[in-house]
This record gives structure tokens, C-alpha cells and sequence, in this order.
């Protein structure tokens, strides 16, 4: 069962990439506009998510996906649109999630999943998401831009940065929370390089896939897994 939650994450993010990427560029909406689609989205997600008497994993998942489109097209716009770059977009949003996880747990008392028991937590929970979800993305075109390892050299660079999570889990006794929160935010540049990669033009890389096709194709899989294996909520953390 945790194997499967990782996989529909990594589903989920490359979802919320070409998904983000076709509203704002091939629909031609434009990073800003996209923005406050996928806001509402998401505040309409948190909130069905908060009222929500018991886990519901299709409501759970909807709000997943909704973090991440909305964070494909903050991180686009701020990088892009205000000039910033993806170095300086990156620095704002780790400072963004670190101050996110300090008021949480000076709120809260902590930051584990599995303490999250009250709509404040939950609160908090959801806009730590929204933030590591944005900062994934901008990590992740830094990574294939910028510092040039292209699509293919970043999912293998943030696929073994997993792995090691991964080792350390299996083999010492480091948090699990912060394993957990470090795994999280890595599948988000993974699935912003295996994104762009299904979507991009040949000549960048990329396999210049149509992204309506490719997102149907995401989605339909995060369907189908969610089906046949029903997902439950963590009663200790994994």
C-alpha cells in the first residue's frame, strides 16, 4: 500500500504538470489566469477535504492534483512571467515551505501526518502541500534548464534521490516524518521533468506528446490504481 500511495503521487505530480501546461499554454490562458482557475480548484478541494467526516480517497487524491496544477502555474509565472528564474524562484519557495513547516509545528505541535486530527492541522497540512508542490516544479525545470541535465538526467537524478529515502528508511532510524516530508516534495520535480518530457517539442528533448492526450492518459491511470487497490489513511506513520 505504500508503494501504491508513491506511485499515484508521482502520478499526480506529472499530472499536475502537463495538465497545469495545458490550460496555460495550450489553451493559451496564460500563467496568471490559469492560476486563479486552479485556486479555486484548490480551495474548493481543501475545503470538501476539511469537511470531510472520514478519509475519502477520490476526494483526497482530487486535492493532491489540485495542489499541483495550481503549483505548475505559480512556479511558471514566477519564474517566467516576473523574471525571477528558477534559481531565484526556487530560493523563495523553500523559504516559503521551511516558514510553512515552522508555524506548523509551533502551532501544532507537530508536523507528522499521522498527528493531524483538527481542520487547523489539516490546514496547515494542505498549504505545506501547495507550497512543496510549487516548489517542485520550479526545482524541477532549474534541474532540465538551467543546470542542463535535460528531462531524462533529471528523473534519473530525483528517482535516485528516492531511492536513497528509500534506504534510509529500510536501513536506519532517521524521522520518519522527515523522510516522509523529504519523499514528498522529491516526487514533485520528478514528476515536473517526466511532465515536460511527454509534452515538450522533439527538439528540446522532449517527446512532444499532445497534452490533453498525455493527461487523460495520467489520469486514467491514477483511476484505475485507486480502484483496484482502495487506499486508507496512515494509523502510524510508514
Amino acid at each position: 500500500m505504500t508503494l501504491e500511495f508513491w506511485i499515484v503521487k508521482v502520478l499526480a505530480t506529472t499530472l499536475g504538470e502537463t495538465g497545469g501546461d495545458s490550460l496555460s499554454m495550450s489553451m493559451g490562458l496564460g500563467y496568471l489566469t490559469s492560476t486563479f482557475i486552479f485556486a479555486v480548484a484548490f480551495v474548493g478541494a481543501v475545503a470538501l477535504q476539511i469537511r470531510a467526516e472520514r478519509f475519502n480517497q477520490w476526494v483526497y487524491w482530487f486535492t493532491i492534483v489540485a495542489t499541483t496544477t495550481l503549483g505548475t502555474t505559480v512556479a511558471d509565472y514566477v519564474d517566467r512571467s516576473l523574471g525571477i528564474g528558477y534559481a531565484g524562484g526556487t530560493t523563495i519557495l523553500v523559504i516559503c515551505l521551511l516558514a510553512s513547516f515552522g508555524v506548523w509545528r509551533a502551532v501544532t505541535g507537530s508536523i507528522a501526518v499521522t498527528d493531524i486530527r483538527s481542520p487547523r492541522s489539516e490546514a496547515f497540512y494542505w498549504v505545506t502541500i501547495m507550497f512543496s508542490q510549487t516548489l517542485g516544479t520550479a526545482l524541477g525545470d532549474w534541474t532540465a534548464d538551467t543546470i542542463g541535465l535535460e528531462y531524462t538526467g533529471g528523473a534519473l537524478l530525483f528517482t535516485a534521490l528516492l531511492a536513497v529515502l528509500a534506504a534510509a528508511y529500510r536501513w536506519t532510524s532517521i524521522s520518519r516524518t522527515l523522510l516522509f516530508w523529504a519523499a514528498f516534495v522529491l516526487t514533485r520535480p520528478l514528476g515536473a521533468v517526466v511532465g515536460d518530457f511527454l509534452d515538450k517539442p522533439l527538439a528540446k528533448g522532449g517527446l512532444a506528446l499532445d497534452r490533453y492526450a498525455a493527461s487523460a492518459a495520467l489520469l486514467a491511470a491514477i483511476v484505475v490504481i485507486l480502484t483496484v487497490r482502495r487506499q486508507h489513511p496512515a494509523a502510524r506513520p510508514h
